[in-house]
């Protein structure tokens, strides 16, 4: 994982970054800032390509129950250049083993669409080929169900793939899991998706992170099968949860697979993801700064 404690993105100055390293087995790195509540991020390598999870704020208002940058409350919005450093240094500091591909994930901490004018401003940046040349089709926006937000990047001419955070089978359950459901309930969100626009081959995803005893029966399996009828290209990436201090549990193994099994059955292309960086803490969910300090940065930290 990688927290950047950013100076400048101006032209003028390179940007650099404060941090002490911490790396996992499977070479995701996680980074401390010596200033707190600025940028965290996750870069994974991996066979022929490198995908970095972008955060768009530093801790969240939307308060997903399990999810550990919930924990947090929005501290405040990241800017454009924070956003873009967050690619920008890791490509940098990788640049002798870099793999051909580039793959951009805003899942990191903060919901995008709620940061909207900075997340598109970044992604300018990052996907026109006058800027970065990220093909957009190796760019995902993740976001909570913000459905004025879905329906505005519908209409951008440069856009990322969408992909919902969906966590649960019906209106009951997600009210309690995601609060945001009660001001955008599902029959809004999926009505939004539908009428999203996809290219060719492109989907809309919806990430399911399943949570012991909680969502993951074969009824839930069955409700979400039902809910995809009709919504054009979409597949669903079944996610178990990531352990944290919070009051949920891993779901049994059997569990994940009978859930896998149920959406396969019944057409749904279904993926099953299990995180990379449970063990430095920067696995889907686990993001969290461990420090938050209100005092603001010295006028040496903000050359």
């Amino acid at each position: 994982m990688v927290r950047c404690d950013l100076c400048s993105l101006n032209g003028e100055e390179k940007p650099r970054i404060n941090t002490e390293i911490t790396e996992d087995t499977e070479g995701t790195e996680k980074k401390r800032p010596l200033r707190a509540a600025s940028v965290e991020a996750v870069f994974m390598p991996s066979e022929g390509r490198q995908t970095i999870c972008v955060s768009t704020q530093a801790g969240c208002a939307v308060d997903c129950q399990f999810c550990m940058t919930a924990q947090l409350g929005l501290i405040r919005n990241l800017t454009v250049g924070e956003i873009l450093a967050q690619v920008l240094l890791p490509l940098e500091e990788h640049k002798e083993r870099l793999a051909p591909r580039t793959n951009i994930v805003l899942m990191g901490q903060g919901e995008p669409l709620l940061n909207y004018d900075a997340v598109m401003a970044a992604l300018r940046i990052l996907l026109d080929n006058s800027g970065m040349g990220i093909a957009p089709r190796h760019a995902t926006l993740s976001t909570s169900g913000i459905v004025p937000g879905i329906e505005r990047l519908a209409g951008e001419t440069l856009r990322p793939k969408l992909a919902i955070s969906l966590n649960a089978s019906n209106d009951e359950q997600r009210d309690v899991l995601m609060p945001i459901n009660k001001k955008y309930p599902l029959r809004v969100l999926l009505e939004a998706c539908k009428k999203f626009p996809r290219g060719a081959r492109e989907y809309v995803t919806f990430e399911y992170v399943l949570l012991g005893g909680v969502n993951d029966t074969p009824e839930d399996a069955r409700r979400v099968a039902k809910m995809m009828t009709d919504l054009g290209r979409v597949k669903v990436n079944l996610i178990p949860w990531n352990p944290g201090a919070l009051p949920f549990a891993e779901p049994d193994q059997g569990r994940v697979a009978a859930f896998h099994k149920i959406l396969l059955e019944r057409g749904v292309p279904v993926f099953t993801r299990y995180s990379r960086g449970r063990d430095v803490m920067a696995a889907c969910g686990q993001l969290a700064l461990t420090q938050i300090e209100s005092a603001q940065p010295s006028a040496a930290e903000s050359r």
